[in-house]
């Protein structure tokens, strides 16, 4: 019995993948890379953006033409969604009811199963589905309510993973020998706030501190980061720190005061700028990427204009720019779209000519010198691997070299999104 997966979303999916295998690894069951060979179908789904939902129903039309297929649905799913999709679908499940896919997988198929109980889902022991990165969520939900995020409401509020047992899984992670992890949360900055363990952001600090002194060859990335809780005393320590690279994701979402308002997102434009400065006064190597949302409801184009006014101050390395899309039960699907499709797209143009711009900017100066590259992927005569600051790098393939490896590359040329260059 095979099963695959079609992943939809943030990398909090793929974290929930992976403790989906685990499940289904325990019932002897194998993973596929071919969807035509799958006998089980699994969408780990995302509702934060509504083209991700439309994209599943496409897949219907083929499910029907393998009348043995058994189709799976979890991840972040609006009610609405679920209420829509339930006739496409065997199971649907909320990850954090994870026995309910344990219970089906054992009656559907008459298998003995493997545990009792699988208890909180975040403790399940992953079945990893790369040899170079692993995803280790630190949190799950969230208690931030954004007007127009669906979160609060597919994964409930935020709850934290203790600090022994996350710096367990990363021990085992990189006793495994991968190379890159990334702890995952919703909002990493308030990590231990339902533990009665954050003040002044100490639970996170005191996290990342204690992980570093972890041994091994490996890097570690933590997303996301809200501005609001984005503390000084977390800039200096990741300063300092051995494992963490300087890569911080801080979303912007709008440069407006009054829109970033509606968003319910509690910062200014002021206080995000004087972030930043303080970001690149600690750690001028810093690669700074973030959110943006375009066409938010009530956005007028002066508005828009001070977003612009962020992006060309912030100097982004990456943006990921999203127009505006109503999702069902959050507070903005009540307030008027009334930013045409049109006008979104023209604004995020906008944005993604002045990121291509900082971008080649940014990635010129790195053009002469020597970076550690983590080889992840090949492609005919390339390998492919990410700097320390997550840029993707292009090298000639090499019998020396393998996926996984550590390899030192002088930079010989650069493009905005794309740095090329040959072994040191």
């Amino acid at each position: 019995m095979k099963y695959y997966f079609w992943i939809l979303g943030c990398a909090m999916n793929y974290s929930d993948a992976e403790r989906v295998s685990a499940v289904l690894d325990g019932f002897g069951f194998e993973k596929t890379e071919k969807e035509k060979e799958a006998n089980i179908f699994i969408v780990i789904a995302c509702s934060v953006r509504q083209h991700a939902i439309d994209r599943i129903y496409g897949k219907v039309k083929e499910w029907k033409e393998k009348p043995d297929l058994t189709t799976i649905l979890s991840g972040c799913v609006l009610e609405t969604d679920k209420k829509k999709l339930s006739q496409q679908f065997d199971l649907i499940f909320e990850i954090k009811d994870i026995n309910h896919l344990s219970d089906f997988i054992s009656n559907k198929f008459n298998l003995q199963k493997k545990a009792e109980s699988f208890g909180d889902y975040l403790s399940i022991i992953p079945s990893y589905n790369s040899k170079v990165r692993a995803y280790v969520p630190i949190s799950t939900g969230c208690n931030n309510f954004c007007t127009y995020c669906a979160v609060p409401y597919t994964r409930g509020r935020e709850k934290s993973r203790s600090r022994e047992e996350i710096i367990v899984e990363v021990k085992n992670i990189v006793g495994k020998g991968i190379k890159e992890i990334t702890l995952l949360g919703q909002n990493v900055n308030s990590y231990g706030q339902d533990l009665g363990k954050n003040k002044n952001n100490d639970a996170f600090i005191e996290l990342i501190k204690k992980i570093d002194k972890i041994p091994g060859n490996y890097r570690i990335y933590f997303y996301s980061n809200h501005p609001k809780d984005m503390s000084k005393e977390l800039i200096k320590t990741l300063s300092t720190l051995k494992h963490f690279p300087h890569y911080i994701h801080l979303p912007l979402q709008s440069g407006n005061d009054q829109v970033i308002g509606a968003m319910n997102r509690h910062h200014t434009q002021k206080q995000y700028l004087n972030l930043v400065k303080e970001i690149n006064e600690a750690m001028p190597d810093i690669t700074l990427t973030t959110d943006i949302i375009v066409g938010f409801p009530g956005e007028t184009e002066k508005q828009f204009e001070d977003t612009v006014k962020v992006m060309k101050k912030a100097k982004y390395d990456m943006a990921f720019i999203a127009q505006f899309s109503s999702r069902p039960g959050t507070k903005a699907a009540s307030m008027d779209d009334n930013v045409s499709n049109e006008e979104k797209r023209r604004r995020e143009d906008i944005l993604q000519k002045i990121l291509a711009e900082t971008a080649l900017e940014k990635n010129k100066k790195l053009v002469g010198s020597i970076q550690n590259i983590l080889i992840d992927e090949e492609k005919k005569d390339k390998m492919y691997g990410r700097t320390a600051s997550y840029k993707v790098v292009e090298i000639k393939k090499s019998p020396t070299i393998k996926i996984g490896d550590f390899v030192k590359v002088k930079i010989d040329s650069v493009t905005a999104w794309k740095l090329k260059g040959s072994k040191a």
